[in-house]
């Protein structure tokens, strides 16, 4: 049921005229993983804005096994790039934490080089001009599988309501490179896959997002767990409003 050719031009749509009210004449400033959600996102905004205005920045944390999946997307898309290595940052994080005692958890070595990446972003958006492109989509939303102020910020979100199914078809669509599209994503500390992490596939989430169905109740029931734990991430800021 899923019409990927109307919603490829109404993604596309949507993104000339998110810049023609929030940054007219700006570029689109997108890190590139190499895999399916910045391939597709840099593709829509080729396709709305032109190449010219679409900034890839590759950020590997050292050496990078895909990284070649990066230079693959921008020599694809025919897009300026910058490779900025983040491997000095976020060591130098981590070294002055233990410096001053503090005992470093994985989850904080997990989360602190998306963070590094997005102050990456908007160093160099405000240096040429951009606006930073969101690359999550809906089912990483949907479970928390983001990180909030890394990977889960930006300016505007072309795939923040699409599933992982959907993604994909569109990058399909878009005839991106179908090892871009299939490209497993993994935690970038292990081998451990997303779906390894996670403890069910993509395809179960997205069905349940979309139908409300999952025949498994005990992924059901973590599903439903993950989202009411993560709604936080998507909500602004809490304010306390005081009364006179």
């Amino acid at each position: 049921m899923f019409n990927v050719e109307k919603v490829t031009k109404d993604a596309v749509q949507w993104i000339r005229d998110w810049f023609d009210k929030n940054g007219k004449g700006c570029n689109a400033v997108i890190g590139i993983s190499g895999g399916k959600d910045s391939s597709v996102v840099a593709a829509l905004c080729v396709k709305a804005l032109g190449k010219d205005r679409v900034i890839g920045v590759l950020m590997p944390n050292g050496e990078q096994p895909d990284f070649d999946c990066s230079q693959q997307l921008v020599a694809h898309l025919g897009i300026p790039f910058y490779v900025c290595n983040i491997k000095q940052a976020v060591d130098g994080v981590l070294q002055s934490l233990t410096d001053s005692g503090v005992e470093i958890t994985r989850q904080t070595r997990v989360n602190l080089p998306p963070r590094i990446r997005m102050s990456t972003l908007y160093a160099l958006s405000q240096s040429n001009n951009g606006r930073v492109a969101n690359t999550c989509n809906l089912s990483e939303d949907w479970v928390g599988y983001s990180t909030r102020y890394g990977d889960a910020a930006g300016d505007f979100a072309p795939l923040g309501k699409l599933t992982v199914q959907e993604v994909k078809a569109i990058g399909f669509h878009l005839g991106l490179p179908h090892n871009l599209v299939e490209k497993v994503p993994s935690d970038g500390l292990t081998d451990r896959t997303d779906e390894d992490n996670l403890g069910f596939t993509y395809a179960t989430l997205d069905k349940y997002i979309r139908t409300g169905v999952c025949e498994d109740e005990t992924v059901k029931a973590k599903i439903d767990r993950l989202h009411v734990l993560n709604e936080f991430k998507l909500k602004p800021i809490p304010c306390f409003e005081y009364a006179e």
